[in-house]
Formats: structure tokens, C-alpha cells, sequence
């Protein structure tokens, strides 16, 4: 059940309790959004220095705009400093930026220089590419815009046009992490899975071409460019769809090459010769007519040096490896690093991080290339932070497993066997007969949420979580061994059922929290951290300031000396942010600039007690600071949280539990779950009167579908629907009885 406005999300992890506070945090609407602690000490932000700022080496930056922007120039990024190429700033996507005129010196006297309103209010996760004083970036639903980076005015906007009712489709909020810049043009996505090339002066579209079969595929990640191509993945995995990796030729649009991560149905010949290796290690299941997965949402690097594209993929579709590949086996390219030729799309090396995926342990997480130090060695290395909770570096050269350790609370396994290079699983996450509570969640201990890496201290800088997952094997497979999907919806495997069971079993709400960490490669040791009241926060910044940017999902911007974790700076936001700032210099002054706006697995995740959008709602927002902006942000008016009045309820138990249900299992994954959105979508308990009236109207009749409500006609009954409805006004009689003071 989709939101009743275009600003809609499809936001999901619900489906395997990825917050079990975001999950029943509805009795604690309104409550203030609590403190935030750190190992380091926390200080103030310091008084304004005396003295100038120190003077920044930075070389003139080159005045060729988007038209100068090529493989050369990308490579090269550290001699311009000033602007960010590419979507990780260089191609080895580490985040860092050698600019140090805003430092942990002066860091007091950053303040507001401009604020841009986007006009959204649904999630905002990309990171901005500046060119020689221009910004470009993408919003919800792929929406592109141009802007003046130094005064903020929008220059141009593109909008695609997704129909509304793609609303419906697709994993995580309608979002999009990016766009990419090459010779005069900019590359951008669209939530419905077209890819355009648009004219960098005005945004008129110079050739579009649709990379999708059609929904529920999706894509919401960034594009990457280099040797005169464009790569972009797919998403849709728990739908059911199968990944791949697409080239297309920047000047055309036409593809240059494909690769499946997946094996397709075996009786058809292969894609590609890497699908022969991947077969055998799926065994006695049926998985293509569920797609597989596997699917290359979001992390992509490229390395000139040895022209290789490494590719993060995705969960299995159905998540369960049960009913996926009841024989057993690995199921290989799921949960993968790929090393691919970027000219050809031939793999060059793969590692498996989750060999028989049960979990949605995705390693779509971002990739970043380093050279380190190990052990008196230095070694060219790859990088990533997975959900599922150890931190992998490799040899990049060959996939070789240097080390891996874990960064957060992780009970599925053990460790990570070095010799065999496979997690030793602890049983804990089996759930074939079972309900199990597992660390970490669907959400992962870090999802897509960018980190950093700061080549002057050795560290990477990770936003990470504890947050517990439920999972239960359907009760239609363990009956009768049978899976029957849904088309164009969720296809899990999990049993809602026992999980609803499971959460109304608990004896108290869990208050999850986030953390920034500081992660040393080298060693497998967090060195500082600072710990936030809630999950899911921002992607992250490191600058030669020995500064740390990050924003949260309370509202707040945050500054941390790098080296040792203190907090330097604080910003009051109100909106949410999970995008990762970027910063850049125009006229010899250094900005750092963050879209704020909450969103993606946010929706379902999060917690009504900690979520900024619940108390002041979610209008999206560009925002850059400098050295003495001088500019205030507009406070936000707090938003009327109370729930109206409900009639009666006739409806019975039975119907109600039916309802219950219902909603978990159609409606939670947009509208938050247990009828409570923190503030993204609509929280149906506060449906006013006229809505109540025409429910069915809008969730099967599909009249709202232009706006991203599509009917859920093809799933719900007209029964199914009352059901539901009888279950918000349950939840709703029994919260404004909670909210109202007692005589």
C-alpha cells in the first residue's frame, strides 16, 4: 500500500524485522529524540580563531566544465581538488578530499552560505558532482537538477516522468544515489529503469534508452563512466527479478556489453561463459522463476590502472536459500565482489561474502580501492563494509582475502575462515524450523549509507548499526514444500505469521542506535566511535581538515576530528539526512554541501521516539555551509502528531488478526509498520474521514495511482482491504486513548 502522494516511498527490510523499534515504536510517538554519546569526549564546537585560515595549495582548477570531463581528468582529480569528478570524488571512491581550508581549527565558524529547497519530501540519498562551480544531482524518482554552487540558484531541472504507479515497485523508497559527468553531458537514471544522456548546459536529453524488461525492475543507484561508457545495475531482488550489469556507449546509448550475475533458467543457453562456474552451485530449486537476484544496485569502482570495474551484488530472490536451492550449495554471484574487464564485461575474479545467502546479506555496500600497509607490506587493496557485519579487505589484483574481521554485533558466524576464505556460521541463523532473531538484520550493520576512507590517518569511517533481524521460513513451504510468488510484489519466503507473533511476544520495545566508526584496516580494530540515538544516518566525508562529516536521521550535521573522534561542530537540521555531504571550492572558498532528506529503508526502520521527520516533517533540502555563511535556516514548525477520532469498532477479532496481517504484509513496507510511518509516508491512523470513506477506492480502485498510490487490486480482496482497515482503526482507538490525559 503506496503512500497518497507522488512523494511516495517503497520502503521495505520490514519483511525480516530489520528494527524491531521502528517496528512498534507507535506507543512512543512524540517523545523527545534522546542524547548522543561518544567514546571521545564531547566538546564544544571552538570559538572562532583569531587568525586567517591557513592558506589551502590548491591548483587552479580547470574552467573547462562538464565539457573537459574525461577518464583523464577523472584519474587526475587530486591536482583540482576544488571539484568532485565522480561520485566517490575519484575513481578509487574513497570520499577524501585534500581540501583543509574548513579544519578542525576553525571548524567553529562554519555556518549556512545557502540553502536550496528541492521540493520533495521523500528519501534523498545522492552525492553531487561539482564541476568548476556547477553542482549536479539527482532526487527522488530520478529527477535531475543543475545548480550555481556557489550561490545556490537551480540552473535547469529534468524530470523523467515516472509514471506514479512505478511507486508501487522496486526496493527502499523511490530514491537515487547519483548522476555521472563525461564530456559535456550528464548520465542519470530513472526509478522505472531508463538510463538518459542529458546536454550539461540545459539538461535537454540528447538519447534515452530503457535497461529494464519492464517492472517491478528498478534502478535507484548511481551511474558510473569511464572509457567512454556508462555502467548501471538493476534493483527489484525481492520481487523477484535476476541481476546484471549493463555498458552502454556514452555517445550513443548503445550497449556495449552485459553480464549476469545469476544463472538463468538452466535449460537455455548462458549469457555468458561465467554462468557455466555459477550453475552447479545451484541445486534442486526452481530459482529463475523467482529471478534469483543478485541484482547490482548500488556499488561500482573503477581502476585505470588495470581497466577492471569491481561490482557489488546483491541478496537472493526468495531471500530463504531453503526454498531458493534446497539442494544447498553457494549460489554464486549472489552477495559477490566482482572484478570484471571494463572493456569486455568478462569476470576477471570473484569473492563470495555470504556463500549461500540467507539472509538479504547484500554486498552492494560501497567498494573502495587503497594502497595500506599490512604487516610492513603495502598492498593495492579493496574495501567494503557488507551487511552482513565483517569487514573485507582484498587483494585487489587477484581477490585473494587479506582479512577479515567483524565491525559489529554478528551472531550468524563465527569469524571468517582465512584459509578458505568463508564464514564459519554459528546455526544461530537458522530458521528452517524456527522463528530466529539474528544480528545482523536485513539492514545490515551498514548498508548503502557511503564511508570513507582518510589516507592521512589509515582509517575508514563507517555508519553502522545494531539492529536485531526476524526471520521465519514461509509456512507454505514448510507444509507443503511449495512457494507460490506474487507477481509485482514481495517475494521473501518469510512467514508474517510468526512474525508479527514474534514482535507481539516481546516483552519491551528495543531503543536500536547507530554509530559512527572508525575503522582501522590494517589492524581489524575500531579506534574511536560515536554512537547516535538512532539508525540508518548518513553517508560519510573525510577532508585533509582532519575532519569528519556526517548527517543523521535526528536532524542533525555533525563534525569530528578525524584522528581522535571528537565532536567539533554540530548543526541543528531538523530534517533527517541520509545522503553523504561532498565538499568543493569555488572563488578560493571551501564549501561542504548535504541534501537532507529522510528516507529509503528508513521508512519501515525507523522509530517515531528518534525519526526528525515524524516531529517536523520531510521537506527535502540542499544545504552548503562555508567559513562565515551568515545565513540562518529556517526553523521548521513542529508537526500536529495527535491521532483523530475513530468510530467505533464492530469489526471482530478474527477480522482484525486478518487485517493485522494484511497490513504487515502490503502496507508496512511504505506506510511503516504497525500502522506507524516516522514520518516519510502517510500514518494511516490519522486517515480523516473522507479517506476512511473511499479505502477502497484508493487502495484497490487505484484512484490515487497517478500519485504513486497504484491499486493493489491483483493482491487484496475487497474483504482483504476491510480487514485492514478495521486493523488501523484498532491500532488508531487504542493510541489516541494512550495519547489522551487520564482525569
Amino acid at each position: 500500500m503506496a503512500e497518497m502522494a507522488k512523494k511516495w516511498p517503497v520502503a521495505v527490510n520490514a519483511v525480516a524485522g530489520l528494527a524491531l523499534a521502528g517496528f512498534i515504536g507507535w506507543q512512543f510517538i512524540g517523545s523527545g529524540s534522546g542524547s548522543m554519546e561518544e567514546t571521545a569526549p564531547l566538546a564544544e564546537a571552538p570559538a572562532a580563531e583569531s587568525e586567517a585560515a591557513p592558506d589551502v595549495p590548491v591548483p587552479a582548477t580547470k574552467a573547462e566544465g562538464a565539457v573537459g570531463v574525461d577518464g583523464e581528468r577523472i584519474a587526475n582529480a587530486d591536482s583540482e581538488p576544488g571539484n568532485w569528478l565522480a561520485h566517490g570524488r575519484t575513481y578509487n571512491e574513497q570520499r577524501f578530499s585534500p581540501l583543509d581550508q574548513i579544519n578542525d581549527g576553525n571548524i567553529g565558524e562554519l555556518s549556512l552560505a545557502w540553502s536550496l529547497d528541492t521540493d520533495t519530501t521523500r528519501g534523498l540519498e545522492a552525492t553531487p558532482i561539482v564541476v568548476d562551480g556547477t553542482m549536479y544531482l539527482s532526487l527522488n524518482w530520478g529527477i535531475t537538477i543543475a545548480v550555481d554552487a556557489k550561490t545556490g540558484e537551480e540552473l535547469w531541472r529534468f524530470d523523467p516522468e515516472v509514471p506514479g504507479e512505478w511507486g508501487r515497485y522496486g526496493c527502499c523508497d523511490v530514491v537515487n544515489r547519483g548522476v555521472a559527468v563525461w564530456k559535456g553531458r550528464v548520465y542519470t537514471a530513472s526509478f522505472d529503469g531508463r538510463l538518459f544522456a542529458l546536454d550539461a548546459k540545459d539538461g535537454s536529453v540528447v538519447w534515452e534508452v530503457n535497461t529494464v524488461p519492464g517492472p517491478p525492475y528498478t534502478i535507484t543507484g548511481a551511474p558510473r563512466v569511464f572509457n567512454d561508457k556508462v555502467v548501471i545495475g538493476n534493483g527489484g531482488g525481492e520481487y523477484g527479478v535476476r541481476g546484471y550489469i549493463t555498458a552502454y556507449d556514452t555517445e550513443t546509448g548503445e550497449q556495449a556489453w552485459r553480464f549476469y550475475t545469476v544463472p538463468g533458467d538452466p535449460s537455455l543457453p548462458v549469457e555468458n561463459p561465467e554462468l557455466e562456474a555459477a550453475i552447479p552451485t545451484w541445486k534442486g530449486g526452481e530459482w529463475w522463476k523467482v529471478g534469483g537476484g543478485g541484482t547490482a544496485w548500488d556499488s561500482m569502482v573503477f581502476e585505470p590502472e588495470t581497466n577492471t570495474l569491481y561490482v557489488g551484488t546483491g541478496n537472493g530472490s526468495p531471500w530463504t536459500r531453503e526454498i531458493r536451492s534446497p539442494g544447498g550449495g553457494d549460489n554464486l554471484y549472489l552477495s559477490s565482489i566482482l572484478a570484471l574487464d571494463a572493456d569486455t564485461g568478462r569476470m576477471k575474479w570473484h569473492y563470495q561474502t555470504t556463500p549461500g545467502d540467507n539472509w538479504d546479506y547484500t554486498a552492494t555496500q560501497p567498494l573502495m580501492l587503497a594502497d595500506i600497509e599490512i604487516e610492513g607490506e603495502t598492498r593495492k587493496v579493496i574495501m567494503q563494509a557488507p551487511k552482513n557485519g565483517f569487514f573485507y579487505v582484498l587483494d585487489r589484483t587477484n581477490g585473494e582475502l587479506i582479512s577479515a574481521e567483524p565491525f559489529s554485533t554478528v551472531t550468524w558466524a563465527s569469524h571468517v575462515d582465512l584459509e578458505t576464505g568463508r564464514p564459519v556460521e554459528t546455526g544461530e541463523g537458522e530458521y528452517g524450523d524456527r522463528t530466529a532473531f539474528v544480528l545482523p538484520s536485513a539492514n545490515g550493520a551498514h548498508n548503502w549509507h557511503p564511508m570513507a576512507f582518510s589516507p592521512e590517518t589509515g582509517l575508514v569511517y563507517i555508519p553502522t548499526q545494531d539492529i536485531a533481524g526476524i526471520y521465519s521460513l514461509s509456512e507454505q513451504w514448510k507444509e507443503k514444500g511449495e512457494f507460490t510468488p506474487k507477481k509485482n510484489w514481495w517475494n521473501t519466503g518469510i512467514d508474517w505469521t510468526d512474525y508479527i507473533d514474534a514482535i507481539n511476544a516481546l516483552p519491551e520495545i528495543p531503543m536500536e542506535k547507530g554509530y559512527l566508526k572508525a575503522w582501522d584496516p590494517a589492524t581489524g580494530e575500531v579506534k574511536w566511535q560515536a554512537e547516535y540515538p538512532a539508525p540508518l544516518n548518513g553517508g560519510v566525508l573525510a577532508t585533509a581538515g582532519n575532519l569528519v562529516f556526517q548527517g543523521t536521521a535526528d536532524g542533525y550535521f555533525h563534525a569530528f576530528k578525524a584522528d581522535t573522534g571528537e565532536r567539533v561542530w554540530s548543526q541543528r537540521i531538523q530534517t533527517g539526512i541520509v545522503a553523504a555531504p561532498v565538499t568543493y571550492m569555488v572563488d578560493g572558498e571551501q564549501y561542504v554541501s548535504v541534501l537532507a532528506g529522510w528516507g529509503g529503508v528508513n521508512i519501515v526502520s525507523g522509530d517515531a521516539r528518534t525519526s526528525a521527520a515524524a516531529k517536523f516533517g520531510n521537506d527535502g533540502r540542499l544545504l552548503t555551509f562555508k567559513i562565515g555563511g551568515g545565513e540562518e535556516l529556517p526553523e521548521l514548525a513542529m508537526l500536529d502528531q495527535s491521532i483523530p477520532e475513530w468510530p467505533a469498532l464492530t469489526a471482530s477479532e478474527e477480522t482484525v488478526r486478518k487485517g493485522e496481517i494484511g497490513y504487515a504484509t502490503y502496507c508496512m513496507l511504505c506506510h511503516g509498520a504497525l500502522a506507524i510511518s516516522p514520518g516519510v509516508t502517510p500514518d494511516l491512523r490519522r486517515m480523516g474521514e473522507t479517506t476512511r470513506e473511499h479505502f477502497q477506492d484508493i487502495v484497490r480502485g487505484g484512484i490515487l495511482s497517478d500519485n504513486g498510490m497504484a491499486s493493489f487490486a491483483d493482491h487484496l480482496s475487497e474483504e482483504d482491504v476491510e480487514a485492514i482497515k478495521a486493523y488501523i482503526q484498532k491500532r488508531a482507538l487504542e493510541d489516541r486513548a494512550r495519547q489522551q490525559p487520564v482525569n
